[in-house]
């Protein structure tokens, strides 16, 4: 154990992530106890989100000695080790091969589970909505089947700000109570729709057994681990400004976004499913909009020599600007949630930690 602990400790210091546990833990310390002796099951371990909830569980469960467990969903555990080897050596994670739809049940109880599979792909939501709908609803369904099996008492489902549907341009933030409006038939088959009929299933196990099921609305975000070579583009640019690249936007750079930090992005998560309320969805996010040519010139002023944006379309005179941006007044209300590291910060913190890793 002390082996392990020294080279846990090292590896997160060295990645720059313990300054990132320390700020997740100092605001849950006093949520963890429910954890207490008990297991964590967690679909959807191994992406951006996954990392980060093994991160910051096992950080909780050594430093305020839970002796508790957590057994992580995954298609592929080797990958996993090579992308974070020090948390396969952690006693307190298991890894339990399978695919959502269909995995066999492990065996024990279980008091929580985090179902987090599916990752928001753009290929297949173009190329085969369909599967990307199917994946989604029978993968809930078995993760439900599972909780039942095991007796859960808690549950968290990662949603998606895709359930509003698109975001009117005349609205600047959206809220849980928007009605969504899918425009065509593969936006309603695909990824937003999918999450949709997700919740509306995990609403329905909940009234008919003793499980409790939180709801997250997660929107954009970014940190270490995030994917910087595929479709989010605070990624790609940071992407092209280690490998010291323009960054290039194909568009008009008018589209809106928000970014919330990873780090306030688990904070965010385990208070959603400690203390939310049952049946309860809340958005995940930030408020702060920027548009994606203002987020470009932001990137690019955290690189030495400073980046050069290309913009390859102009904006359309008088039309609105796409949006995609959270109301987080329930969360801020009845959770006591807040934003406290700003976008500036979230890109330094996050070029920094890929530096390290990847070009140190």
């Amino acid at each position: 154990m002390l082996i392990w602990s020294k080279r846990w400790r090292k590896s997160a210091m060295n990645n720059l992530l313990a300054t990132d546990l320390d700020f997740i833990l100092e605001r849950t310390v006093g949520f963890w106890d429910e954890l207490r002796g008990e297991r964590i099951f967690i679909t959807g371990g191994t992406g951006f989100f996954g990392s980060w909830l093994l991160e910051s569980f096992a950080w909780a469960n050594r430093r305020l000695n839970l002796k508790s467990g957590a057994v992580v969903l995954t298609r592929n555990p080797e990958a996993f080790q090579k992308k974070i080897n020090h948390l396969c050596l952690d006693p307190a994670i298991q890894f339990h091969r399978g695919d959502v739809m269909h995995f066999a049940f492990p065996a024990g109880s279980f008091s929580h589970i985090v179902h987090a599979a599916t990752e928001a792909s753009a290929a297949l939501a173009r190329d085969n909505p369909q599967l990307m709908y199917d994946t989604i609803v029978q993968g809930t369904q078995r993760v439900l089947e599972f909780a039942e099996h095991c007796r859960a008492q808690k549950m968290l489902f990662t949603s998606s700000g895709a359930v509003y549907g698109r975001q009117p341009p005349e609205l600047s933030h959206i809220s849980e109570d928007y009605v969504a409006k899918y425009e065509n038939e593969d936006e309603k088959l695909s990824y937003g729709r999918g999450k949709r009929s997700a919740e509306d299933m995990c609403l329905q196990a909940m009234q008919s057994n003793q499980l409790e099921v939180k709801i997250a609305r997660c929107f954009a975000f970014v940190g270490p681990y995030l994917p910087l070579d595929i479709h989010f583009a605070i990624g790609n640019f940071i992407l092209a400004g280690l490998r010291g690249e323009p960054i290039v936007i194909k568009g008009d750079g008018t589209p809106y976004r928000s970014y919330l930090y990873a780090a306030e992005l688990m904070v965010w998560l385990w208070k959603i499913l400690f203390c939310g309320m049952s049946g309860r969805a809340y958005n995940v996010g930030s408020e702060n909009a920027v548009n994606i040519a203002e987020l470009a010139y932001k990137v690019a002023m955290h690189f030495d020599p400073v980046l050069e944006v290309q913009i390859a379309k102009q904006p359309v005179l008088g039309k609105l600007a796409e949006r995609y941006v959270p109301s987080v007044r329930r969360a801020k209300e009845e959770l006591g949630l807040e934003q406290e590291i700003d976008l500036d910060e979230a890109i330094e913190r996050t070029k920094k930690w890929y530096l390290e890793r990847y070009y140190g």
